[in-house]
């Protein structure tokens, strides 16, 4: 697995738990969604992932995105 395919599943995965939390739990939960999108938005024009950061450091082989 690489690095890029490492962060498409983590963020995958908030955005599935954080809709599961404003379900069951609370509404305001909907904001960990906003933030993941956030996040990924900036990631895509600037290039900096703090997820990719701490996969390459656990080991996680790079990929072409996040070098």
């Amino acid at each position: 697995m690489t690095v890029d395919r490492a962060v498409m599943m983590f963020a995958g995965l908030m955005i599935l738990i954080s809709v599961a939390l404003t379900y069951w739990v609370h509404p305001a939960w909907m904001w960990l969604t906003v933030f993941v999108g956030l996040n990924l938005f900036q990631a895509s024009i600037t290039g900096f992932c703090p997820a990719a950061r701490l996969f390459r450091r656990l080991g996680v082989l790079p990929g072409p995105a996040f070098r």
